[in-house]
Order: structure tokens, then sequence, then C-alpha cells
């Protein structure tokens, strides 16, 4: 397994990262923990979840992902030998926080209540799950002019966030942070904002990536790479779509899209996603891998990808993500997908 400097700390990370968030709706608790003990075992040391989970979102399903780690923790005492990640949800949905915005009584709340469900007094990373302001996000595209009208608001907002989050970090709750679904605007104007005032810095960003959808080298690949914010990347295999599983149009009992596809991630369910799977699927026949360890082993090998963030259903699904690390792609491979993709560009996208 590959490590990498997470940001500018200290802290190295797995290539690998275990995501958590179909925990309880697409895995039991000891599926869960099982999980664990196998990543572990095999070299990764970074978990992701967020007090939303698990997803698809649900009043009665928020908070048991985190619970699920806590009680492998109080199982297994591993908390020492891995990096933890949780998130901080913003002003949705509605059984969280009734729609307000986040605020900084709401962060301080927030953390405590992460804490007591993971059985921890600390988490290494710490996350603003998505902006406050409006912002397009989730594979959508199209510009709005009302997304301009509270920019005086809005760093006002992110500085009383930073303060909030310096407050937390010196009360040795969390060691760093980090952004998600955020903007080009957002992660500078954090990096600034901290900079000027003395605040904690945003260490990462995890946003949506993968072979079929490569929006950030435009709008953040640069910042990653110049200011060292690296992607934490999410999404991969798009939800499984990038696997055999769905090839042909086969829509498998247990898949998540069968499950949950009208209310989760609905955005890659068209017909050029369809086609970027069998084209991607053909290539990886080619190379004698599987199209999930040719996804994989493309978001492994961005250099502005400090961790690539899998989930799994079944222990099979997982050992295949962790052996794609050791997956290397030639540089006329690499070439092949980006003709490929230029010729159908970002089908999860609206």
């Amino acid at each position: 397994m590959q490590y990498n400097k997470l940001g500018k700390t200290d802290i190295e990370v797995s290539k690998i990262c275990l995501g958590t968030m179909t925990w309880w709706a697409q895995n039991s608790e000891s599926d869960a923990h099982e999980q664990l003990d196998y990543a572990l075992d095999h070299g990764v040391n970074f978990i992701d979840t967020a007090e939303l989970y698990a997803i698809p979102i649900d009043p009665n399903t928020y908070g048991l992902t985190e619970q699920y780690i806590g009680s492998w923790f109080q199982k297994t005492w591993n908390r020492d030998k891995v990096v933890l990640a949780t998130k901080v949800a913003g002003r949705w949905p509605s059984h969280i926080r009734g729609w307000t915005w986040l605020t900084p009584e709401w962060i301080l709340s927030a953390i405590d209540d992460s804490l007591s469900r993971l059985k921890t007094d600390y988490v290494d990373l710490y996350q603003l799950h998505w902006p406050q302001r409006p912002v397009q996000a989730w594979g959508k595209l199209n510009y709005s002019d009302d997304f301009f009208d509270a920019q005086r608001q809005d760093e006002e907002h992110i500085f009383q966030i930073l303060k909030t989050l310096d407050k937390i970090q010196k009360a040795w709750k969390v060691r760093h942070f980090w952004l998600s679904n955020e903007t080009s605007w957002g992660a500078m104007k954090y990096l600034q904002i901290a900079k000027d005032n003395n605040l904690p810095r945003m260490e990462s960003i995890q946003n949506a990536y993968s072979i079929i959808r490569r929006e950030f080298e435009v709008w953040l690949a640069e910042i990653s790479l110049q200011e060292q914010m690296w992607l934490l990347a999410y999404s991969p295999l798009a939800g499984w779509l990038l696997s055999w599983k769905y090839r042909n149009w086969k829509w498998p009992k247990d898949g998540r899209f069968t499950l949950f596809g009208k209310n989760n991630m609905w955005y890659y369910l068209n017909d050029r996603s369809y086609k970027a799977v069998e084209d991607f699927a053909a290539l990886a026949d080619e190379l004698w891998i599987t199209l999930t360890e040719l996804s994989l082993a493309f978001v492994n090998d961005r250099k502005f990808v400090t961790s690539n963030i899998i989930g799994a259903t079944t222990i099979d699904q997982l050992k295949e993500c962790i052996w794609s690390a050791d997956v290397e792609l030639s540089s006329e491979t690499s070439a092949r997908i980006d003709e490929m993709f230029t010729e159908n560009q970002n089908p999860g996208n609206f």
C-alpha cells in the first residue's frame, strides 16, 4: 500500500481510503466491523465517515455509521492505528438542523455528538460536508446569477466558521480540517482567510472524481497542486456503475442503483454513462484487468489525488478495490483513456 502526506500536515494516509456511507443501508454492523478489520490488515489506515451517514439520507439512520465505527473501536482498541475523518452537515437536510445555516454553536455541538458516537476523544480530520452558500454540486453545472448575491455575507460566514474550528482544534478535539463539494472560489477563500487571520488551514478537499467525471481537473486540480490542498476523491466508481455488475444494462437486485437509484446519484443513469461504461470495460478486457481496477487505478494515478475513497458492500468488492492500489497504467493506456473521455465527456453531469 502506498501512503501520502495529507496537505502540509505530518499525517500519512493510505492511497485507498475506506468509505462508510452505505453502512446500515447495505451493510450490517458486523459487516462494517469485518470490512474495518480486513482493510486495516491490508494496509488501509484511513477511514472516512460523516454525521449524516448512512446514505440514502433518512432521519432513522442519522449517525449510525459513526456508531458502527465507535463500537469497532471499543471492541478492537484500534483507534491509534487509523486516521479517522468525519464531517459536519450544513443547512440541509431538515431533520438535522432544520435548514439553518451552520453556526458556531452547531459546529461545537456537532463535533461533540460525533465524538460520542465514535467513542473517541478526537478525530484526525473534520470536514465541512458542503458549502453553506448556494453553489452547483452533485453533477449540476449550470450557473445561476443568484449565486453571486451574498459574497460579503459568505466571507464573514467563512471567517466565523474558521474561528470556531480554531476553538475545537485548540481543545484537542480535531487535529486538522478539510473541505468537501467545494468550488475553486471557496477553496481559495478558505485558504486566504485562514492565512490572513492565523486560523486553521484546510488541508484537503473531497470532491467527486472518476474516469467518467473529471471536471475537478479544470476547476481545482491546479489549486491542489499549487496549494497542497490534495484531493480525496469520492465516487471513483460512480456508485459502482463502473463495475462488471452493471455491464450490458444489467441491474443486480442488490445494487445501489437498483435499491436507491432514483434518489441516489441518479445523474449517472443515462445513455452516455452506460456507453462510457461499455467503452472502458472493453479497454479493461484488453488489459486483462477488471473495469473496477481500471477505474480505480486511473484515480490512484493522478498526482493531485492523495487518497481514493472507496465503498464496498461485500468483502470481495473491498478486496478488488484494495488490489487496485497495485495496478499501474502505462502512458499508452492513459492516452487512450483521455481519447475515450474526450469523445464522451463527463456523462455524470447535467
